[in-house]
C-alpha cells in the first residue's frame, strides 16, 4: 500500500498525506449520520401494512430465526403496527413515515438497503458492530478505515471529525470512533457540540506565532529522539503528528467552524432557528463545512446512552418517536439540500444508520403505551450522494419486517458497499495486526451492487 501511495519518506509514513483510491468513484468523502439506541425500521422506513391485520394478537412463527429475538417470539406477546400514516414520494414511490416530510422531499436520491442483521442483540456490541465490524472494542472504526485508506486532503484539518449529540455520548463512548488496531493518528478528532468546537484553539495571550512555532520545534525534535528506540510505539507518531495537527489548525479550523457568517437562510434551513432541530441542525451544517474544507468523514450522532433522548423507544412510541423524527428531519433534509446546491453532494456519501432495528410485537401484554424491542435482524440504512443509485433498493423484509426475505445482509456487506463507494476494495484496504492482515469487513463483505 505505501509503494502504491507514494506515502513513504525519509521521516516514515505521513498518515495524513492525501492517497489514491483503488479504483474512481464520484464520492471523496463522507458523512455518517448514526442514530443511536435503535432506530425503529417499522416506523420510518419499512412500510408493513399487514401489522394490522394481528393488531394485539400474536404473530405466526418466524422460521429462520435464533438467539433472543426468537425467545421473544415463543413467549405471549402482542403485535404493534406502526401508529403512524405511511405514503409514497418521489418518482420511485418509496414508502416513508409521514413524519419525515422534509426528508420525503428527497426520496429518489435515496437508495435503501433492509434486512440487516448484527450481531448481536444488545446496544454496545451492536453498536461497535455497525460502526467498527465487530462487536468487542479494539477495532478501528468506519471513518479510521476511510482516513487510512485515502488520507485527507486538507493538512490543516483533522482527516476524521466526530460530531456527537450536544445532550452526551452514545454507548460506548469514544469506542465508537477509536482507531484500534490502526495508527493512533486515524482515530476521530471530537469536536464539542456546544461552544467553541475545539478548545484552546487560539494561541496564549502573549506568545507570537513565531515563539510558538519555535517551542512545537524544540518539542518535536526531543519527541524524535525519544520515538528513535521506540518505533513500535504508534501513540507516540500519532502524538508528534496531533502537535503539528494543532499547530496548522490554529490558521484554518476557527474559519470552518465559525457558523456566524452563514446566511440566515441557510440556517433556516437546517433547523438552527427552531430550539427543537437546533442541536442535530448545528451537527450538519458544521458537517458541511468540514467537507467543503476537505474533511475526509463526518461522524454525526444523534442520541445520548440509553434513555429519553435515546432511539431506544420500548415504551411510548406513539409519543418518542415523532419526538426523535422532528429532531433529525428538517437539519438531514437541510443537508442533503445543501450539499446539493453547492455541487457538493456528488463528491460526498450520506450514511444514515443506527445500531439495530426494532421488533413489530412487544411481550409486555399490559401497556398501555407500548414500544419495541432490539431486533438485531431488521436493520434499515440508506445511502445518498457519490454514486448510489438514487430510488433503488437492495434487500427486503418479510411481511411483518422481522427478519430478511431469504439470506440477511450481514453487516459487512454495507461496510464493503460504503467503501467501494468512495473507491476502496475492502479485499485491499488491510493491515497487518498480531500476524494477521486485518480488514474492515473481516471475513470479506459483498459489495450491494443494487444501490451502486
Amino acid at each position: 500500500m505505501l509503494a502504491e501511495a507514494g506515502a513513504a519518506d525519509s521521516a516514515g509514513w505521513k498518515p495524513f498525506a492525501p492517497r489514491a483510491p483503488h479504483f474512481p468513484r464520484k464520492a471523496k468523502r463522507c458523512i455518517f449520520l448514526f442514530m443511536a439506541g435503535g432506530a425503529s425500521q417499522l416506523d420510518t422506513f419499512d412500510y408493513k401494512p399487514a401489522l394490522r391485520r394481528f393488531a394485539g394478537q400474536r404473530l405466526p412463527r418466524t422460521p429462520g430465526l435464533s438467539g433472543e429475538i426468537d425467545g421473544f417470539l415463543s413467549d405471549p406477546h402482542r403485535t404493534i403496527p406502526s401508529p403512524f400514516q405511511f405514503r409514497q414520494y418521489g418518482q420511485s414511490g418509496r414508502w416513508m413515515t409521514s413524519l419525515l416530510p422534509k426528508l420525503a422531499a428527497h426520496a429518489d436520491d435515496l437508495a435503501f438497503i433492509h434486512g440487516i442483521k448484527v450481531d448481536n442483540n444488545n446496544h454496545g456490541p451492536a453498536t461497535m458492530h455497525v460502526n467498527t465490524g465487530s462487536q468487542f472494542p479494539g477495532s478501528p472504526s468506519v471513518g479510521s478505515w476511510i482516513s487510512y485508506g485515502l488520507g485527507t486532503p486538507n493538512q490543516n484539518l483533522p482527516g476524521y471529525v466526530v460530531l456527537q449529540d450536544p445532550r452526551g455520548a452514545p454507548v460506548n463512548g469514544a469506542a465508537v470512533w477509536s482507531a484500534g488496531y490502526l495508527p493512533a493518528a486515524f482515530q476521530g478528532t471530537l469536536f464539542r457540540s456546544k461552544g467553541v468546537p475545539v478548545i484552546d484553539l487560539a494561541p496564549p495571550k502573549g506568545v507570537s506565532r513565531e515563539q510558538q512555532r519555535q517551542e512545537f520545534d524544540l518539542l518535536h525534535a526531543i519527541n524524535s529522539e525519544h520515538l528513535r528506540n521506540r518505533r513500535e510505539e504508534a501513540e507516540l507518531e500519532a502524538r508528534i503528528s496531533a502537535y503539528e495537527l494543532a499547530f496548522r489548525m490554529q490558521t484554518e479550523a476557527p474559519g470552518v467552524v465559525d457558523l456566524s457568517g452563514e446566511s440566515e437562510a441557510t440556517r433556516r434551513l437546517y433547523g438552527l432557528d427552531n430550539p427543537v432541530t437546533e442541536g442535530f441542525g448545528r451537527q450538519c451544517l458544521l458537517a458541511r463545512r468540514l467537507v467543503e474544507n476537505g474533511v475526509r468523514h463526518v461522524l454525526c450522532i444523534h442520541g445520548v446512552e440509553i434513555g429519553r433522548y435515546s432511539w431506544d423507544d420500548h415504551g411510548n412510541i406513539g409519543e418518542r418517536m415523532p419526538a426523535h423524527l422532528a429532531e433529525v428531519d428538517t437539519p438531514v433534509a437541510g443537508l442533503l439540500s445543501d450539499l446539493k446546491s453547492r455541487g457538493l453532494l456528488e463528491e460526498t456519501l450520506v450514511v444514515w444508520t443506527s445500531e439495530m432495528g426494532r421488533t413489530p410485537f412487544i411481550n409486555d401484554l399490559a401497556s398501555e403505551k407500548p414500544g419495541r424491542d432490539h431486533n438485531q435482524w431488521g436493520l434499515t440504512v440508506w445511502m445518498a450522494g457519490g454514486d448510489v443509485k438514487g430510488g433503488a433498493t437492495a434487500g427486503e423484509t418479510d411481511e411483518f419486517g422481522i427478519k430478511a426475505r431469504g439470506e440477511p445482509i450481514p453487516i459487512r456487506d454495507v461496510h464493503a458497499t460504503i467503501l467501494n463507494l468512495l473507491g476502496l476494495s475492502d479485499d485491499r484496504l488491510t493491515y497487518l495486526h498480531a500476524g494477521r492482515y486485518r480488514k474492515l469487513t473481516d471475513i470479506g463483505g459483498r459489495v450491494l451492487r443494487g444501490v451502486v
